[in-house]
């Protein structure tokens, strides 16, 4: 009888833990796949094409530019709720819509941000097998729909992030772009190819540590978004790691696959016989770059240099462009050094120890004992580089006041690490024991490195947390439950050890916080075509004839010509040359926008979805165009002995050219007397600089500043519910264009060697 009832009792648990599941199933407890959406309208009409198209040629006529090639605008950076960070963004506790799958990308770059092309780009850690063929086919329907009525109204390409992180700067090579030409499956990859190391822990073996499971209890009505990440979570730790010693071109699609470094990308790529596109981006971001990081080592001839023909040069994320001389951290590795303050420049470790000495003075201890608490900290944050801010415990963004930050950039990406600049990277040379040199040539694009699937944001200020990346908490409450605050703020900062900073690096490494007021809507890429075609837009890329925009549509073309003004190359061209060079610039300021969104959106899109995607705004241009202000050359002469040092050889800006733009742009000129004299090979870029207007956190923190120009009190344009949602924290900025380099060689040989003293 006693067996009878233990079997009895055993039967009932299975049976209400069976129904209990059940249950689940049928509620959604466990999480539902999510899918890549549904494009909505169908192709832009042809009228709305060619109206876009003789704009443009009418301002190139006005500047006397051949009507042989068109300029098309683009974004080669766009992540949907595919992406792990794009889908925690988008939680309705952080203020996010809930989701953002990667259809919406094409309704929004032929709707709302009137693109010509544009780049899926999801991170592919977080990309299972069933997602990548998801995307590739929404792609495709992309295409198919664009291309329905003769002009393609949008050219889609597909692609993914490569997004490496190393903890130290011997490890850490940055993020980087792959992007496909065809859409036949036989000439993309398999599988997308994820970087090794702290990003693949945090977006794939510990992504769930982001949002615990009971968040969802904090959000009843939206809970299934909660139960549905945990799955995608899931589904991402499902997929097997690929065999590592079999080639990448012989591995089965459905398995998970790693390369380390830049190298080993480019190695794997080409096994499958590819060749696409690989497109670093965000060099300078100092939230994930670790201090001391350098473009040196990537320029080793096995880390395949001479693939990475573009860099991203401006995003959402800030502009990588400047290179400044101060440092984060001084010294080296084993023995890093807090430097003092310079112009322009507060470190970050400098003003750890200020916040400790001021909270030690209040505390009425000795002015000595406070000194020396303020150096001990000083050192425990130089020691840790960018998570620096742990060792302070309390702090509050308020007390780093603007430290970190580069004061005299153009929209600098947040902690700016100048040895990882674009400048910096054109300046170096790798001379390796063969007698061969390894130089960057890089194109430059801007792209949005979008997280909410709208390529192309940068159009008008407004949406910021829409349009931008920033987000956070919607209350207090959920800000604590996802980064707990320390209680005390003790007058005494805190020793990290390295093997700790690695062995637990996450988010909260980064300052999230801080970061929300340096996202604006990003740039583009524009391209100059021989046709519009997905063949045309690749070769522009693939030959570096693009330039990049803060996210206007600025008309830009810049050459090299002979004595007659005929172009002898364009932008992004190499060439040799034995007398003193000739260029020209010719450049007009981007459309003002009309409110609201042209006739051909409001008929496209039912008013649900056009208020859901554009938000109610459109790129609707006027027929006034902003005025160029002035062109900028930056002269960049490479290294041409080891150890040269690299300060003097990159000036900016080495010429001031005034544009009188009376409305449709204006034609500028100028030589390099100094170029046969010099000796050396010599780069050329130029910026054209557009009359203020509006940019989302176009002021970042918003400081006070004092009468000697010190940031005193900083009014952060918070992502969560300190800042309301409805503020747009917009000031003006002077929009720009940077075209891509003209390398010329000077045909008479260089110094290989150091001169003697």
């Amino acid at each position: 009888m006693r067996i009878v009832m233990i079997g009895g009792s055993i039967l009932a648990v299975i049976v209400l833990v069976t129904g209990i599941y059940v249950a689940g199933v049928f509620q959604g407890w466990y999480g539902q796949p999510r899918g890549p959406g549904e494009i909505t309208s169908e192709a832009v009409p042809q009228e709305a094409i060619e109206e876009r198209i003789a704009r443009i040629q009418a301002a190139a006529d006005a500047l006397g530019e051949s009507p042989d090639t068109e300029i098309l605008f683009g974004d080669l950076h766009v992540h949907s709720t595919f992406s792990t960070d794009a889908f925690v963004w988008a939680l309705p506790l952080l203020r996010g819509e809930g989701a953002n799958p990667i259809a919406d990308a094409c309704d929004f770059a032929r709707y709302c941000s009137a693109l010509d092309f544009w780049a899926a780009t999801d991170h592919a850690e977080a990309l299972t097998p069933t997602r990548w063929s998801q995307i590739i086919d929404s792609v495709q329907q992309c295409a198919a729909r664009s291309d329905a009525d003769g002009i393609p109204d949008v050219i889609p390409f597909v692609g993914f992030e490569w997004t490496q992180v190393g903890a130290l700067p011997d490890d850490h090579y940055g993020h980087k772009n792959v992007i496909f030409r065809t859409l036949d499956p036989d000439g993309i990859a398999t599988r997308p190819i994820a970087a090794a190391g702290v990003t693949v822990r945090a977006l794939r073996d510990n992504a769930q540590a982001m949002l615990p499971p009971q968040i969802a209890f904090l959000d009843l009505a939206n809970r299934q978004t909660y139960y549905d990440f945990g799955r995608f979570v899931q589904d991402v730790r499902d997929v097997p790691l690929c065999d590592e010693a079999i080639p990448s071109g012989e591995l089965p699609a459905d398995c998970y696959e790693i390369a380390a470094t830049p190298g080993e990308l480019v190695a794997r790529l080409e096994s499958q016989g590819l060749d696409p596109l690989i497109i670093p981006h965000g060099s300078a971001w100092g939230f994930y770059t670790p201090p001391g990081t350098s473009w040196d080592k990537q320029l080793e001839p096995e880390e395949r240099p001479e693939v990475m023909r573009l860099i991203e040069i401006f995003s959402g994320h800030g502009n990588s462009e400047e290179y400044r001389p101060w440092r984060r951290i001084a010294g080296d590795l084993g023995n890093p050094v807090c430097p003092e303050p310079s112009a322009n420049y507060l470190p970050s470790c400098w003003q750890a120890g200020v916040i400790i000495e001021r909270r030690c003075l209040a505390q009425g201890l000795p002015d000595e004992e406070c000194a020396d608490r303020a150096f001990e900290a000083r050192e425990n944050a130089a020691f840790v580089g960018l998570a620096g801010h742990l060792t302070v415990r309390g702090e509050t963004i308020e007390d780093w006041l603007d430290s970190g930050q580069c004061q005299d950039c153009f929209l600098p990406a947040f902690n700016l690490n100048p040895l990882t600049s674009v400048q910096y990277g054109l300046a170096l040379t790798n001379f390796d024991e063969d007698g061969s040199e390894y130089r960057f040539r890089w194109g430059f694009i801007g792209s949005s490195d979008t997280h909410t699937a709208r390529p192309g944001i940068g159009y008008k200020p407004f949406g910021r947390h829409y349009m931008t990346d920033a987000g956070g908490a919607v209350t207090e409450d959920v800000a604590h439950r996802f980064l707990p605050p320390d209680e005390d703020a003790p007058a005494q900062s805190f020793r990290i050890t390295r093997e700790d900073l690695i062995n637990n690096a996450g988010f909260q490494m980064t300052e999230l916080e801080r970061q929300a007021s340096f996202f604006t809507g990003g740039g583009l890429v524009a391209a100059h075509v021989s046709e519009r075609s997905r063949d045309g837009v690749w070769n522009a890329l693939e030959n570096r004839q693009v330039y990049a925009t803060s996210g206007l549509r600025q008309l830009l073309w810049f050459d090299l010509v002979d004595e007659n003004g005929d172009s002898m190359a364009g932008m992004g061209a190499d060439a040799e040359l034995a007398e003193n060079p000739v260029f020209r610039v010719r450049a007009a300021g981007s459309l003002r926008q009309n409110e609201g969104c042209p006739d051909y959106s409001v008929r496209g899109l039912t008013p649900d979805r056009l208020q859901q995607l554009c938000r109610g705004e459109c790129y609707n241009p006027g027929n006034e165009r902003y005025r160029i202000t002035r062109i900028e050359v930056v002269r960049i002469r490479p290294q041409i002995f080891e150890g040269e040092p690299v300060d003097p050889l990159i000036e900016d800006a080495w010429r001031v050219l005034p544009c009188n733009d009376l409305g449709e742009g204006c034609e500028v000129e100028f030589t390099d007397p100094e170029f046969v004299s010099g000796g050396r090979d010599a780069i050329y870029y130029v910026r054209a600089i557009q009359e203020p207007s509006g940019q989302v956190n176009g002021n970042n923190l918003r400081c006070t500043y004092d009468e000697n120009g010190q940031c005193i009190e900083v009014n952060p344009c918070y992502g969560d519910y300190r800042t309301d949602m409805e503020e747009e924290c917009i000031a003006d900025v002077e929009h720009r264009a940077w075209s891509s380099p003209i390398y010329l060689t000077h045909l008479q040989p260089s110094a290989t060697t150091e001169p003697a003293e």
